[in-house]
């Protein structure tokens, strides 16, 4: 019966996708800013109902909701249809939400749980980042891809995200030695996808520069020449920066806060916009000096991390968490669909499993036994992580923010889904069996 449902949404949203060409017409009709503002509340609507549907129809089967999210915007390439035409659209959108969602990720981790954690998660994230990117450069060139392709694409999809992952992290009882996986598995997602961003730009703006990443070696050179290195630099350095700058700002607001609860007074319901502004004005914030606006997001949750130390943030922090799973992700997951089509999904089946596996089965293995040599963490630990290997949400926006600079590289979008399906579909439904036979839980 649950899967039932799955079978309905889907069967709704081919039937809307048949008759949008005729309804987008008649939008169109309308000509000027009421065509655009019609079509733009159509594509919105998309994404709330559709989005609820998928997370609804999830409920009790394998199918995580962001999976589904992604297929059903796929189903419904042609209605999503204006948002290809307006690229900038699209790419202020997943920006925008892309950023409160690294920042609500710094808030998930608690500050002294991270200090425990920071060697081997600076490692996997930066160390590991790296490995599974030239890596993965190298399959994908194996593969048939061209060079720029492969160059993006490693790029983009190097960095994990646990988001299928969490909930199934918190259904699993792990022994008391290993307690801080959990941490260490969101730690190294946050910190890592701001580090797949301040790559992907690099690559970009290489390509754009017509700099030769023909070969590891060619593209080695290019990444690592001291132009480039100052540009990561001030990338990594000025975003730190600017995230310093944003949980400032939430310091003074927490200030504030305490000592209107200190007065007896309540809550005001528009305290919730700030915590909105902070990760978005920090992001631009970062721009402005050179920096990079995710990672700058996500330091400002980090070092804020009030969902641990102050109560009366609770509140706020959860309404945010509840906005973030209802809107930010289901729009962002099925965001993918303006620019894949069905038919370019099925043309691409094969090469999309045969690319995941090796992001699974290859590439992060290698991260991590590589990346973590210098810790004293242990074989069950590393073989933990080796199953850690989902990818979401900021992939799918940089890959969103790529097809907006390089509409000509076809195969990328395809593919990124591919690698989010495969690898949120299997790895969280396999995290508690293989948890079980490297004996960590209770």
């Amino acid at each position: 019966m649950n899967y039932l449902k799955i079978v309905w949404v889907f069967a709704l949203a081919f039937c809307l996708n048949a008759l949008a060409p005729l309804l987008l017409s008649h939008i169109a009709a309308l000509g000027g800013a009421e065509a655009a503002i019609a079509a733009a509340l159509w594509c919105l609507g998309l994404f709330l109902v559709f989005g609820w549907g998928c997370s609804k129809a999830a409920e009790g089967t394998l199918f995580p909701s962001f999976t589904l999210q992604l297929l059903i915007g796929i189903v419904l390439h042609d209605a999503l249809a204006p948002l290809s035409a307006q690229l900038v659209l699209s790419v202020v959108v997943c920006t925008s939400l892309a950023a409160i969602i690294l920042k609500s990720g710094g808030d998930e981790i608690e500050r002294k749980d991270f200090l425990k954690i920071a060697l081997p998660t600076l490692l996997i994230a930066t160390v590991g980042y790296l490995i599974t990117f030239f890596v993965m450069f190298q399959v994908l060139m194996w593969l048939g891809l061209d060079s720029k392709t492969a160059a993006l694409l490693a790029a983009i999809m190097s960095s994990t995200d646990p988001a299928a992952l969490i909930p199934t992290l918190k259904t699993v009882v792990f022994k008391s030695e290993f307690k801080q996986m959990p941490s260490l598995s969101v730690a190294e997602s946050a910190l890592n996808d701001a580090v797949g961003a301040i790559f992907t730009g690099a690559i970009s703006v290489m390509i754009l520069g017509g700099v030769q990443i023909d070969s590891v070696r060619l593209l080695a050179a290019g990444l690592f020449s001291p132009d480039n290195l100052q540009r990561l630099a001030m990338q990594f350095g000025f975003g730190i920066v600017a995230g310093v700058i944003g949980w400032l700002a939430m310091y003074a607001f927490e200030r504030y806060k305490s000592k209107r609860h200190a007065q007896g007074k309540l809550d005001a319901p528009y305290d919730f916009a700030l915590v909105l502004a902070v990760p978005l004005v920090t992001f631009v914030l970062a721009q402005m000096m050179h920096g990079n606006g995710f990672l700058a997001a996500f330091i400002a949750g980090l070092l804020a991390n009030f969902n641990h130390g102050t109560h009366h943030f609770h509140g706020l922090l959860h309404n945010l968490e509840v906005k973030i799973e209802s809107l930010a992700k289901p729009t962002i997951f099925m965001m993918v669909g303006p620019f894949v089509a069905l038919p370019h999904l099925a043309e691409t089946a094969g090469l999309g499993l045969f690319v995941s596996l090796a992001f699974i089965v290859f590439a992060r293995p290698l991260a991590v036994f590589i990346s973590l040599m210098p810790t004293a963490m242990g074989r069950s630990e590393k073989l933990f992580l080796c199953a850690v290997r989902e990818t979401g949400v900021i992939p799918v926006v940089l890959a969103v923010i790529t097809v907006a600079q390089f509409p000509d590289l076809t195969q990328l979008m395809p593919l990124t889904a591919w690698v989010v399906i495969w690898t949120l579909t299997v790895l969280p439904a396999l995290t508690p069996w293989w948890a079980k036979q490297l004996n960590m839980t209770e």
